[in-house]
């Protein structure tokens, strides 16, 4: 299926962030690139944008962009921009005359799952499909006066508008349509001289042609159309995509207030999240070099470092969700440089600690704090798996004990010149969580059983 956007409108209302619209901004990427690679996800890799105002800049933009995510984009464009957003649907008549396709507005951004819910509407070539919100108190619309509202009644919608009477529901501005689409836009314009999409959608409601799509109770959708929604989005998006349901007491507590400020700072560098991630390593690396060098001052700059590196460690993952650039390779890629960086850190630390006349005690305390360590990530995927779907409403929830904790151990030792008490309260820590994930996890299994 194709996804065909509309970019062609000027967007005055949001001018003190910038201009031409699809180009605005938010956290690291434009408008109109979210809704692409939100679009992308659910599998579509073919786009057709119609362009207006400014419409020459955005289609060098979009050149551009289209080369880097590789995926094909053409380009429309409506000499009328200044009118309604039905005229910008009628523009593409003559290319997607014969095809359904998904149609989405370059100023609602919205999360995947409102796109797939959209696209598994099994319309016929008569009939249009709209993903619906029917949470009417939704907090994140930020002016339900503005917002098109939508009567549902036994899936089909019956009425659509900024003031109609009565209402369930708010239109998230994502479609799928048949070619019925353009028909019933010119219709609208013709009877009632209508020029917007939803007069349009009203025509075909008239008809019983447009079914309501549940978009979900966990849906995320906000139309940006002024200043006043672009920050309560800004602030939905980092509140929402930087936290992890999987973050420890430190992580959530320490790491994770300070990693978004410096992830801020990093949105609208070209620096990838497998960059940030490399080089957290290679703090980790420099901290261990110095635990190597045996003095308390460079201990204290080692500890120091290990923690900065654990802070910057998260700025990967905030960065990847908010861009829209999570990947398996990079989760795979920030997992094995965190254990790669885990045993240079313990090991550097096990030769700081180290002494001739207690070799023994400190190598295998040293030995089986980087085990322990191993063992307990090699762990956690199952485990957090089964803390998300098993206990996350639990009152027993356990508190996650993991690499974040590791860390400030580290630091805290180095900090009270305690190389080897840190080693050794790692190891019984990591090896003690290690057998309880072991009991809890058999435990679960006997009572499914």
């Amino acid at each position: 299926m194709k996804c065909l956007i509309l970019a062609a409108g000027k967007g005055s209302r949001l001018k003190e962030v910038g201009e031409p619209k699809p180009l605005v901004r938010l956290l690291g990427l434009t408008l109109i690139e979210r809704v692409i690679l939100t679009v992308k996800r659910c599998g579509i890799e073919e786009f057709y944008v119609v362009l207006g105002y400014r419409g020459d800049e955005v289609k060098r933009f979009l050149s551009d962009f289209s080369k880097k995510q590789n995926v094909k984009i053409h380009f429309i464009f409506n000499d009328e921009w200044d009118k309604e957003n039905g005229v910008s649907v009628l523009k593409a008549k003559d290319v997607l005359n014969n095809d359904k396709f998904l149609l989405c507005m370059c100023d609602h951004i919205f999360s995947d799952s409102v796109a797939k819910k959209a696209l598994e509407s099994n319309i016929d070539n008569g009939q249009v499909a709209l993903c619906v919100d029917f949470r009417t108190k939704n907090p994140f619309i930020p002016n339900p006066d503005e917002a098109t509202k939508v009567l549902v009644e036994d899936g089909k919608i019956k009425d659509i508008g900024k003031n109609i009477p009565f209402y369930n529901a708010y239109d998230t501005g994502v479609f799928v349509c048949s070619p019925v689409i353009f028909k019933a836009i010119e219709e609208s314009i013709e009877n009632h001289n209508d020029t917007t999409l939803s007069g349009a959608i009203k025509v075909l409601a008239d008809k019983g042609m447009v079914l309501a799509v549940d978009a979900g109770d966990n849906a995320f959708w906000m139309d940006i159309d002024d200043y006043n929604a672009y920050k309560k989005a800004e602030a939905f998006l980092i509140e929402n995509l930087t936290k992890k349901d999987t973050d420890g007491p430190v992580s959530k507590y320490i790491n994770r207030p300070l990693s978004i400020k410096i992830t801020k700072y990093l949105l609208d560098t070209q620096l990838s999240p497998n960059k940030i991630s490399f080089f957290s390593f290679l703090i980790s690396l420099a901290a261990s070099f110095f635990f190597f060098l045996g003095k308390y001052a460079y201990l204290l700059l080692g500890g120091i470092l290990a923690q900065a590196s654990s802070i910057i460690d998260g700025c990967d993952g905030e960065i990847a969700r908010l861009k829209l650039q999570s990947s398996k390779f990079g989760a795979w890629f920030d997992a094995v440089l965190d254990r790669y960086s885990d045993a240079f850190l313990l090991f550097g630390l096990t030769m700081y600690a180290y002494n001739p006349a207690k070799s023994f005690i400190i190598l295998f305390t040293g030995f089986m704090a980087i085990i322990g360590s191993f063992v307990n990530s090699y762990m956690a995927d199952k485990y957090d798996q089964f803390m998300l779907k098993e206990l996350i409403n639990s009152r027993s929830k356990p508190m996650r004990i993991g690499r974040d904790i590791r860390v400030i151990i580290i630091f805290l030792g180095a900090i009270l010149n305690q190389a080897f008490a840190a080693l050794l309260f790692i190891a019984l820590l990591m090896n003690i969580e290690n057998i309880r994930r072991i009991m809890l996890l058999y435990e679960y299994q006997e009572k499914r059983a």
